[in-house]
Formats: structure tokens, sequence, C-alpha cells
């Protein structure tokens, strides 16, 4: 019934569509949009069927993608044929991402392009450039409260200048990853400026109360995001004498996903950018998209169809261009933005693996493993075309989701175990030499984030005071080792900007106003590009970390079993200061590479099983390959140094 409806609809779309677009080479749009228009209509019916305008909006939702294919540039055309005949060309081993802040890392955009040649000397072909997009200078949250979807703040340059440097980027073969912010905008925004003028076109855009009835009964069940700054999810506004939902910032109104008009200009927007040269479009808070009452407003069964949809339209029009799920849940949640009862993506080809970020600072305070082992089996199995994003530090803080049942499998008390992480990384803990902030600190549950560099959280900020050698060096090793991690695990690694030369907190936020209340703008630094010339001296702390990494990206990219491919066996291991497991080249099994990390400050060792021994070792002598050299053995037992990690194979 359903695919009669539909094909029906779509014939009648089509005849109406016509006259806008005679003339026009769309063989390539309408094959994909037959392809794909029986679950367009479907996902559409779910959500907006009970609608009477559903045939008009299901119109307007076909001529939007069918103008924005006629305006995507034919270089980029081409670019998406080619990415159609390998559906698999992103879960190769050679892409290694950087994400950074424009004005702090280079400026502006036109000066970003002059620094295109610094991600190619260190082996970056994905760069991140966090939003750019049209903001208030007061209350722009870093960017993520839009005020035009469709415009560059004058702060970044012009939109000529993106345009710019997305050809520069294409040019050498370097991804470029733009944010499109999904579930809310600014209160300048034009849409809700109309709406607190009294239109009500536009009031719907949003959920808008005139009392607190309803708002009431959703704070029942909803949690604060940041509840010392922004406590509840509404916020008064006078003048339109209604309360809005504002789950983020008092700023930042949510958008109403249960209107159509809302979907359809998301997907415009989202659209716009690829057509602008985004080959991947980071798709910002997709957790918070529906809301319902009586639930948590986080990860609802509609959220899932808005992204399945917009993927579906995105396939028709540009299908080379990936989405990124910015969705930072718990760890049986995280995997079905890739897409559930599927083998293949159908939301976001790629998600951020925040249990593995997470799990990492846990290893690095215990100096143990046993919670990154026993939260690693918990991490639910990816899709096999999506892959996970697998970072250490981003520009938010650090949070300590990991799942309760975990941290007592792991031996400790939950509340107990996520106060002393607190304690650690924000130097609280006698034996720590980590130099974070808390960042959203819950006064009712005690519970808090992390904000803090990389090099300052691993001691190295403390270690330069002191000028002790030995300090230095331990922070550089685990600097080295976190990295050797997120490279070999299985994804996208992503760096981000100033950690590949050591770059520690950035304190001078505290003397702006608009910054000084939030503990995160100590890890989103200017860019000292006097340090970074110091990575081409030898034996400076700078130079031993971007030569690490640096080589670390050239090894991986020529490591078959590297690729995302599900191709990962977590290894069991005895010892509680190790994290192991073996990566299969699935074109040839015989080719295996044991990763072996030590997260302790003193040498371990690791007996190499019989399996082992037969996976690894049947053909030669083990060497690592990222140094070249053999490890240490005795007898049948691996011997790791402190703060050190291998990436081993027969040879």
């Amino acid at each position: 019934m359903y695919e009669q409806v539909s094909h029906t609809l779509l014939n009648e779309i089509l005849i109406k569509l016509q006259p806008d677009i005679k003339g026009e080479n769309l063989r390539h749009f309408y094959t994909r949009l037959g392809a794909n228009f029986y679950s367009i209509y479907s996902l559409f019916h779910l959500l907006y069927g009970g609608r009477d305008d559903f045939n008009e909006q299901a119109q307007r939702l076909v001529e939007t993608m069918a103008r924005q294919y006629m305006l995507r540039p034919d270089e980029l055309k081409q670019r998406d044929i080619e990415r159609e005949k390998d559906h698999n060309w992103f879960l190769s081993q050679e892409w290694t991402g950087m994400a950074l802040y424009c004005d702090g890392f280079a400026d502006d955009l036109k000066n970003l392009k002059t620094k295109v040649g610094y991600f190619q000397d260190l082996g970056v072909n994905m760069v991140h450039v966090m939003p750019i997009l049209k903001c208030p200078k007061e209350h722009s949250d870093g960017g993520y409260a839009v005020s035009d979807f469709r415009e560059v703040d004058d702060r970044y340059g012009t939109m000529k200048d993106l345009d710019r440097l997305a050809a520069e980027l294409r040019k050498r073969n370097i991804l470029l990853t733009l944010d499109v912010v999904l579930n809310h905008t600014s209160d300048e925004h034009e849409w809700a400026q109309k709406a607190q003028q009294g239109d009500e076109t536009y009031q719907d855009y949003y959920y808008m109360f005139p009392n607190r009835e309803i708002p009431d009964m959703f704070e029942e069940t909803m949690p604060e995001i940041f509840p010392d700054t922004a406590p509840g999810n509404f916020t008064w506004v006078e003048g339109m004498d209604k309360w809005v939902m504002t789950v983020f910032k008092t700023f930042q109104w949510d958008l109403n996903y249960s209107n159509p008009a809302v979907f359809i200009e998301m997907v415009d927007i989202t659209l716009f950018w690829a057509n602008h040269g985004a080959d991947i479009v980071r798709l910002d808070a997709v957790a918070f998209l529906w809301k319902k009452i009586g639930s948590t407003c986080q990860n609802e069964r509609e959220a899932h169809l808005i992204l399945q949809l917009m993927k579906d339209c995105c396939q028709v029009t540009a299908p080379g261009v990936l989405f990124i799920a910015e969705a930072i849940v718990a760890p049986v949640e995280v995997a079905k933005y890739f897409g559930e009862d599927a083998i293949h993506a159908k939301e976001c080809e790629i998600a951020y693996n925040a249990t593995f970020m997470a799990l990492l600072w846990d290893a690095v305070a215990t100096k143990s493993t046993k919670l990154l082992n026993q939260g690693i089996k918990s991490l639910p199995d990816k899709l096999e075309r999506a892959t996970w994003l697998n970072y250490i530090r981003c520009h938010d803080d650090i949070g300590l989701g990991f799942d309760d049942e975990d941290i007592r499998l792991a031996g400790y008390a939950p509340y107990d175990h996520r106060r002393f992480l607190i304690d650690y990384f924000t130097g609280e803990f006698d034996d720590s030499a980590a130099r974070g902030k808390p960042f959203g600190h819950n006064a009712k549950t005690g519970d808090a984030r992390i904000s803090g560099s990389l090099a300052s959280l691993v001691g190295l900020e403390v270690a330069l005071e002191k000028g002790d050698p030995n300090e230095i060096d331990d922070a550089i090793k685990l600097i080295i080792l976190l990295h050797g991690m997120i490279m070999s695990f299985g994804g996208i690694p992503l760096l981000y900007y100033g950690d590949e030369i050591g770059t520690t907190n950035d304190y001078r936020y505290i003397e702006d106003e608009r910054k000084s209340g939030d503990t995160r703008w100590m890890h989103r630094p200017t860019f000292d590009w006097k340090k970074a010339e110091l990575r081409n001296r030898s034996h400076t702390v700078e130079s031993r970390i971007f030569k690490a990494l640096k080589k670390m990206i050239a090894v991986r990219r020529e490591i078959p079993a590297f690729a995302d491919f599900n191709n990962r066996e977590l290894r069991d291991s005895d010892n509680p200061h190790l994290f192991s497991f073996c990566r299969v080249n699935p074109q040839h099994v015989s080719d295996r590479v044991l990763v072996v990390g030590n997260f302790d400050a003193h040498p371990q060792h690791m007996e190499l099983d019989n399996q082992l021994k037969t996976g690894i070792t049947e053909y030669g002598q083990l060497v690592d390959i990222y140094s070249g050299e053999r490890p240490a053995m005795f007898k049948d037992a691996l011997v790791i140094p402190p703060y050190h990690f291998y990436w081993l194979q027969s040879r």
C-alpha cells in the first residue's frame, strides 16, 4: 500500500516540477530519487502523515532536494559519482583528522588557507573547521548559537573565502568538515525575531507556551544540561510573554521538529553547506531533536527517524557527503546513531567515540586499564559501513559517562570513582600533576565534567614549570601513548589543534567577561605559531611530540589492518596496566597487528598465549612497526616500557 501511494505521489511531484527544471540534466538526480523515494515517503509519513498538508510538504521537500542538486557544482557532482562507486572510501586507514577553531588557529579563513601546508606536514587530511556561521558577538556559545545558517560570520571572513579554502583543500585531497547546528538557533535568528514579533508561522518553529503548565510537565523528566550556568529547560521571553524551550542556554531556542517546515529548512541548510564544499557535515546535538512529555527528550525514536530521513535526502542530492553524529550519550545509545536494524549506516556514517575517550582518561588517572577493558567490551558493535571518530581531546569538556555497572565490574564504587577522577584531573588529589578545572558542576548530585588541555591534564604544564626532565619525559610519553591508541583502535583518529605541539592551558579566557564563566575556554587556545616553529628544532618538546605523531600517521597509512571493517579483536590480559587488541587485515587474515599499551609508570609484561604466538609470531620475530625495533622479550613474555605502546607484527 505504502509503495503504491508513494509511487503515485512521486509521479505527481515530478509533473509539478517539470516547468522549473526544464533543460537541466537531472539523470542522476532522478535515478537516486527513484531509488530512495519509498524510504523518504515512508519516513516522512511516519513523522508527519497525520497532517492535512502532508502532500504539500512532501512536494516542498522534493523541490528543495531538486533545487540544491541544480545548484551543486559539477566538480562536486563528479566526486559524488566516484564515491558512489566506492561506498567504503572513508573506512580506509588513510584518513586522519584535526579539529580547530578558525580564529584560534589562523585568525580567519583567508589565513587558514595559507596554513594548509601545516596539515600536510603533519599528515592530516581531514580538517574540521569549528562553527563559522554568523552568531551574536555576546552570546555565541562558541559558534553554536547561530543567527544566520547561510552566512559566514564576518569575524572569519566571507563565503568566497570559505569557497577558496574548500577548493584548496580539495586540490590537496584534504576533506573539509563543517557544522550544522540542528537542535536550536540563537534568539537573534530571523525565525526567532519574527516569532517574538508575533508571527505564528515562526512561533511554530519553536516550543512556546503561554504558562508553566506544559513546561512543568517536561521538567519532571528532563535533565539539566548546564545546571550551574543555565538551570532549567525553559526561558520566559518578555514582550512575547511566552515560555520558550531552551535546553542548552537561555539564548538558544530549541527547534520544533514536529513541524515539517523546520525539517525541510534544515535539510535545505545541510545541502547548502554540502554545495559549498563540505565533504562531511557534523550534525550538532542530534540526541535532542525530538521532545516528548514524560521522557528525557533525548534519544527518542523520532530523532532517529529524522536523521534517517535527512540521510536519504542527502543521498539523492549529494551522496558523496558524510554525516557525523554529535551524540555524547550513554554507550548503549551512541551506536544507534549509525542506524538500528541495518547492516549499513542509514543515519550517520560517523559517530564520536566518547566512551573510548573517557575510558582512556580513566586509565591515565588510575594507571590501570580495568575499567578501560571492561568498558570497551560493553561498547556496541558499529555497522559495516560506519566508523568511529576516535579522539583524546576536543573543544568540549570531558564527561565521565561510563556505565555504572562497568565501574562496579572493574572493582570501583561509581560515585566515589567519579569523585576521584574529578579530584585527580583538577589537581585536588595529592599524587596528581593534572591542571584541569571542573565544568558543569551540579550542586544537587555532585557531578561535574572536566576542562583542560591534553598537555595540562597529563602533567606537562606542571613538569615544564618545575623544569623536571623526567616528568617532562613521562608527560610526552603519555601524549604519544594516547595517540597510539586512537590511531590503531579502528576508525578515524581526530587530533585537536595544539595537541600536536604540547599546547598547555590558556588562562587568558578569565580576562574576557564573555568567556570567564566557562572553563572550556582554557582548552580553546590561540595557536602559537612561534611555538609551532620549534617542531623543526631538535630535542624541543614541540619537536618530540610533532615528529612522533607525524611518524605515527605515516606508518598507520601503510597498514591495511588499521582500516575499519569490524576487524578488531580485544585481548584479555591478566596485567591490569595493559590495554591490548589485535587488528586483522580483512583481505589477508594472516596479516595481523598486535597493539599493546602500558598505562603504568613502570615496565609491565604480557604473556603471549598459544593463540597469539600462532597468530602473530608464526612467520617470524615480532617487530614494532611504529619504531622499527624489536621489543624486549623474556621467554614467552613481552616487556612493555612505562607509558609505552607497541604496534607489533611478525617480520
